[in-house]
């Protein structure tokens, strides 16, 4: 006969076995992998409240958005991530070009214009941002400036320009370049640049900094970081100049999200991309990085201009797919 005690040891090891089976199954499906291209001091506030909201954990892995996007691609039909943030249309859509990422629903969709999404409802923008030349205003007025973003190749430029072509926002804008002009044109403007011999920095921040401080005239770079300095009280006498229609040079662009095909867990991956569209998440974008709310009621920064009041250029941001292609041009020309 089984003894009380043989008993009571055998109901605990099957309470503590059936608690770790649980425990399992809990953390299986209450945690999320993505793979982010967008950095953790931008996107990882907004993590931290979808966890504390939610109750699942986020798990991410940074990089820059070609490097997250070749990894989906490599990884393919068994891929480690269950969601992928992009800083631009261009890596997003080759992602989907391939095949790898699910259609999304009407939901999150329709919070943000066509223009500002995927044709093919595979991926959706989550925040804009505007190419600008960012120009020394003690040095410059707006009106000393070309009045388009191929004026830059005047000789009268050569010494006073700064870019940073291993950027993923640079190469994003070439890529719109070649969608927008052709490829002669693209490589045409990049000769020219080059021969103009731009001061060569590692990102936008570096750039706009210089050219506070009066060490460059112009830099090419987004919108937002101007704002964000002058928040943090480093950008001394920089200002943005903004392009018009049908100029590459006033690109506005998105950062962007999908779903991954073959997600272990995509009804929450999919709980995720719809969180980073809800009104708190825009009003983040707006407020804390000075980015441009995609979703309609939701207004920008007062220091940043409303997203339908740019004269953004004509190309269709599904276009941007083909990074490579720009990668392998400004690889050729000796720029990388």
């Amino acid at each position: 006969m089984t003894s009380r005690r043989t008993r009571t040891l055998v109901l605990g090891l099957l309470v503590a076995a059936a608690v770790l089976a649980g425990g399992a199954c809990s953390s299986g499906s209450q945690s999320l992998t993505v793979y982010s291209g967008r950095t953790a001091d931008l996107l990882g506030p907004l993590f931290r409240r979808f966890e504390e909201q939610t109750g699942i954990e986020v798990k991410v892995r940074y990089g820059d958005s070609a490097e997250v996007a070749g990894a989906v691609l490599e990884e393919g039909d068994n891929p480690r991530a269950d969601v992928l943030v992009v800083q631009d249309a261009g890596n997003i859509g080759q992602v989907a070009r391939a095949g790898r990422l699910e259609n999304l629903e009407r939901a999150a969709l329709d919070r943000v214009p066509a223009e500002y999404r995927s044709p093919e409802d595979r991926w959706v923008g989550l925040s804009g941002r505007v190419r600008v030349v960012a120009y020394n205003s003690d040095r410059l007025t707006e009106a000393d400036l070309p009045a388009s973003i191929e004026g830059y190749t005047d000789p009268r430029w050569k010494g006073r320009l700064a870019w940073a072509p291993t950027n993923g926002s640079f190469q994003a804008f070439v890529t719109a370049f070649r969608v927008m002009k052709g490829e002669a044109a693209a490589e045409a403007w990049l000769r020219g640049i080059e021969a103009n011999e731009p001061q060569v920095f590692p990102n936008n921040v570096a750039i706009v900094e210089a050219v506070g401080r009066g060490e460059v005239d112009t830099g090419f770079v987004n919108h937002y970081y101007l704002y964000r300095l002058r928040h943090e009280g480093t950008a001394g006498k920089a200002a943005n100049k903004y392009y018009g229609a049908g100029d590459p040079g006033g690109l506005v662009n998105v950062s962007a999200a999908g779903v991954l095909k073959g997600s272990k867990h995509e009804a929450d991956a999919r709980r995720l991309v719809e969180f980073l569209l809800n009104d708190q998440s825009q009003h983040y974008f707006a407020e804390e990085t000075y980015e441009l709310p995609l979703v309609a009621g939701i207004r920008p920064n007062p220091e940043l201009p409303e997203i339908t009041t740019l004269a953004k250029p004509g190309v269709d941001l599904a276009k941007l797919d083909d990074a490579k292609g720009t990668i392998d041009l400004i690889t050729r020309l000796g720029i990388l």
